[in-house]
């Protein structure tokens, strides 16, 4: 075993270790979650020369989702988070995203239905829903399960819990650092004493050569005519 291939080993290991601590006891702070719609009713529309209103769903820095099947207003519209269109935004991280629902305008600017902070933290309801309601504008109700566990994170819990907690996670922290130090002291030491048993191997195999040498030539008697 070479030097490299042990340290690239040692490194792998100490990169395991510290990315399961991450991802098990910090589990909020980096996450993926998508958002559906589940189900829309539009109470208006804004626009007067088009017979059927072209209604979409967009996020800051995202792109315009289209809801082709939302045509009329007052129609409860019910989807499955399966159409060609969905999902509606992605969650990337802890931050909320500002998103609304509007109405294309074919002269002016586009109407909005509503305009409002979407966060994670939002979907709180058991099965991952979330409901906007705007009055004389519409109600939609998202959809996004993946976002359950970071809620479960982020709900204030009493002060002895917390206390709890937080001596649990300064054991866990203590302990991984342990762990860690044993591993790099085991992998030193264990480098160490290859390198030693290599030595005394190499040691072996010279000396023997030497003796086997002596052997040859009292055998020829090489010895005796020196």
């Amino acid at each position: 075993m070479s030097f490299r291939h042990l340290r690239n080993s040692r490194v792998s290991r100490l990169f395991l270790i510290s990315f399961i601590f991450f991802f098990t006891y910090f589990p909020g702070l980096v996450f993926s979650a998508v958002v559906t719609l589940s189900s829309i009713e539009i109470f208006t529309t804004h626009e007067w020369l088009r017979a059927t209103p072209t209604v979409y769903f967009r996020c800051s820095g995202d792109n315009k989702t289209l809801l082709p099947d939302v045509k009329k207003k007052h129609v409860l519209y019910v989807f499955k988070g399966e159409e060609s269109w969905q999902p509606l935004t992605e969650f990337i991280g802890r931050k909320c995203k500002r998103c609304g629902f509007y109405e294309e305008d074919s002269i002016l600017s586009d109407d909005i239905f509503d305009e409002w902070e979407l966060c994670p933290s939002d979907f709180t309801a058991p099965d991952g829903n979330y409901v906007h309601f705007k009055e004389k504008e519409f109600n939609a109700t998202l959809l996004c399960p993946e976002c359950l566990p970071f809620t479960n994170v982020t709900i204030s819990a009493p002060e002895d819990n917390h206390k709890e907690k937080g001596m649990h996670t300064g054991v866990i922290i203590l302990l991984t650092i342990l762990v860690s130090t044993v591993v790099v002291v085991g992998a030193v030491g264990g480098y160490k004493y290859w390198q030693k048993r290599k030595r005394e191997q190499d040691q072996a195999r010279f000396l023997k050569l030497f003796e086997e040498g002596d052997d040859l030539e009292d055998e020829l008697g090489l010895g005796t005519m020196i």
